[in-house]
């Protein structure tokens, strides 16, 4: 019997009648769980590496924020465009001061803190020195690379004159709707003359 299981080992058997464990595939496994354990180590380096540049990114897109292109230098004004600026002056000063107080005072008569006799007042008020600051433009006579500005400042006039015409219409109906109706009219008209003012007086109009 002794003799039977020897020749049994011999011919590739165990005791137990299982095949016995080959050099190959343990050198197989060995190859495959290395493998293994350097794809991990790749794909964690990667992982790694991302997180360091995004928080490396974000910290220097935080700190360095984008400057943003200077804008080249105005040149001078001209003394043509001296002079139409400051004849200009005084009726754009007047214009501003009473857009400002026919604004307020639609406010304060929404609130409650006015009543009609003294809105009506101040729009008529308004109305008088716009129609009397378009008659000072259009006897000024700007130079020709003003020519645009000067009659840009005229519609701005116009519009704030409609806005308050509109405003009046409250007064014969008693329809506050005349109130939103007349306020895009002036906000616009407001928009065009701070873009004419930026022009000539940079002080008071800064760059956004």
């Amino acid at each position: 019997m002794a003799g039977s299981d020897t020749a049994a080992d011999v011919s590739g058997r165990t005791v137990g009648g299982q095949p016995p464990e080959r050099p190959g595939a343990r050198l197989a496994l060995r190859t495959k769980a290395f493998l293994l354990a350097f794809g991990v180590l790749v794909l964690v380096g990667v992982l790694a590496f991302a997180v360091v540049h995004e928080v490396t990114t974000g910290r220097v897109a935080t700190s360095v924020p984008p400057q943003p292109a200077s804008r080249p230098p105005r040149p001078p004004l001209t003394r043509a465009e001296e002079a139409y600026s400051q004849a200009l002056w005084p009726i754009h000063s007047a214009v501003e001061r009473s857009a400002v107080r026919m604004s307020l005072g639609q406010i304060f008569y929404k609130i409650n803190d006015m009543g009609q006799a003294e809105l009506k007042t101040r729009v008529d008020d308004a109305l008088a020195t716009y129609r009397w600051a378009e008659m000072r433009i259009r006897a000024l006579q700007p130079p020709p690379s003003l020519e645009r500005a000067h009659d840009e400042y005229l519609v701005a006039i116009r519009l704030f004159q409609t806005s308050a015409l509109e405003v009046l219409k409250m007064f014969d109906d008693g329809n506050d709707d005349h109130l939103l109706t007349a306020y895009p009219l002036s906000q616009e008209g407001s928009d065009k003359i701070r873009e004419v003012g930026a022009q000539f007086w940079r002080d008071e109009f800064p760059p956004n």
